[in-house]
């Protein structure tokens, strides 16, 4: 039942009346599904994907690159709990490369976003380094263009 999780990724708001008819079940197979899905916890939450610069939100966002030493127990899940406990990170996520740890995290203005990863990320115990870079600007979020409007990137001639 994967394509009924990869319509509810693109659409969530979609009748199951209009899901059944794609997947070629009944309405009651799809709730019960659906019902499934969130008791197990596959099915965490749902969110809609907002353009900020529409809705006039002035918020800061940053992506957070974190350097963490992984505990003797619990490796790098229990400082990853503890750091997603925090309401300004929004996302979180374990990463491979020179950072183990990605945060997106939200603020009113820039003095917060870097009060929070002065004061309270870097002081936890097990941070040994931080990269913090500002959002300026979304083109595509969660799979969705933001953006409008075409835009014609061809070089005006004129004669």
């Amino acid at each position: 039942m994967e394509a009924l999780l990869d319509l509810l990724r693109k659409n969530a708001r979609e009748s199951t009346t209009n899901l059944a008819r794609m997947l070629n079940i009944t309405p009651a197979a799809v709730q019960e599904k659906i019902a499934e899905y969130e008791r197990q916890g596959q099915i965490r939450g749902y969110h809609a994907v907002i353009n900020e610069d529409l809705a006039g939100h002035s918020d800061v966002r940053a992506v957070i690159e974190l350097r963490i030493r992984p505990e003797r127990i619990g490796g790098f899940d229990r400082l990853a709990q503890r750091i997603g406990q925090f309401p300004q990170v929004e996302s979180l996520f374990l990463m491979s490369g020179g950072y183990d740890l990605m945060l997106f995290v939200r603020g009113r203005n820039l003095q917060e976003v870097a009060s929070f990863v002065s004061s309270e990320l870097a002081a936890l115990d097990g941070v040994l380094g931080t990269a913090t870079h500002f959002m300026l600007k979304s083109y595509k979020d969660q799979g969705t263009l933001l953006e409008t409007t075409q835009h014609d990137d061809r070089l005006q001639v004129s004669p």
